[in-house]
């Protein structure tokens, strides 16, 4: 089976204070291979990126409303008057705010639900497939 990636390269704002933020470069990347999740990859000045994998069904339930408890929360907002996406990561090495454009989060969500419509993620798994193998043995 031949799996899809869907990436975007996007610059994420580390919101620091009400009053002060820096930009953090950014990929989302999701794999039909890995169809439940999302991958945030954040380049933050060192040689080593930061990656954090959670569910895509989180990611889009937050562009619209609150969604998420724990380690992962998403909501949609306003900044400067354009719609925004608030990420707070929680993490034993610290936490962290971060703000997306909501437009370029949608859009890319859209191409995610148009490799993998939501509600057939279990069908690119190939389950049914690997069970039947396993059965006829």
């Amino acid at each position: 089976m031949r799996h899809t990636v869907v990436e975007r390269e996007l610059e994420l704002r580390l919101i620091l204070s009400p009053e002060r933020s820096i930009p953090v470069p950014a990929r989302l990347g999701y794999r039909t291979d890995d169809p439940y999740a999302v991958h945030v990859s954040f380049h933050v000045g060192s040689e080593h990126q930061v990656d954090w994998t959670f569910s895509r069904d989180l990611l889009v339930e937050g562009v619209f409303r609150p969604s998420g408890h724990g380690d992962v929360r998403v909501w949609p907002s306003k900044a400067d008057g354009c719609g925004v996406v608030l990420v707070a990561l929680d993490s034993p090495a610290g936490d962290a705010l971060l703000q997306a454009p909501a437009g370029i989060v949608s859009a890319w969500l859209e191409r995610t639900l148009r490799a993998v419509p939501a509600g057939t993620e279990a069908d690119q798994l190939g389950l049914d497939d690997a069970l039947d193998e396993l059965l006829a043995r």
